[in-house]
């Protein structure tokens, strides 16, 4: 089975100017970002895989929790972008994650826990595309174990 998605982009002008995105689920304006001379209105390209890699991740790690009937109260994912320009070259180098969990498996979950934090970053469709070009990285994991309520 094979999934499409679709989009259309629209920009007017040049460096310094906007335009407009629009998926089945999306329309924004996008632009150049300040910090690089552009217009900055709107996202950009490298917000826009930013928060592709990271929504595929945080969706992904959903997901093995319900398949392995852990229960998951809280899932939060911060995320940074590493774009180097050198000689007028942009390079995306790295993606970096800190992960927060809140959950209320039993503490002696922790390292299953911790395991599908890096099975879904590995597994995850966005991770995988960027392998080889964009090293993904998760700096952090905080798991909090609460009770149930």
């Amino acid at each position: 089975m094979k999934h499409r998605f679709n989009g259309h982009a629209q920009f007017t002008g040049g460096y310094e100017a906007a335009g407009r995105l629009t998926t089945d689920n999306l329309n924004t304006q996008i632009s150049i970002p300040g910090a690089m001379g552009g217009a900055d209105v709107g996202t950009n390209p490298d917000e826009l895989l930013l928060g592709a890699a990271t929504t595929c991740f945080i969706i992904t790690l959903s997901v093995m929790f319900k398949r392995h009937g852990l229960t998951l109260a809280d899932l939060n994912v911060k995320s940074t972008a590493v774009v180097d320009v050198t000689d007028g070259v942009f390079t995306y180098e790295a993606i970096h994650y800190d992960v927060t969990i809140d959950t209320t498996a039993p503490e002696d979950r922790r390292s299953l826990i911790t395991r599908f934090v890096h099975k879904s970053e590995a597994s995850c469709m966005i991770t995988r595309a960027l392998a080889g070009n964009v090293d993904v990285i998760i700096d952090d994991i905080t798991i909090n174990f609460i009770e149930e309520s």
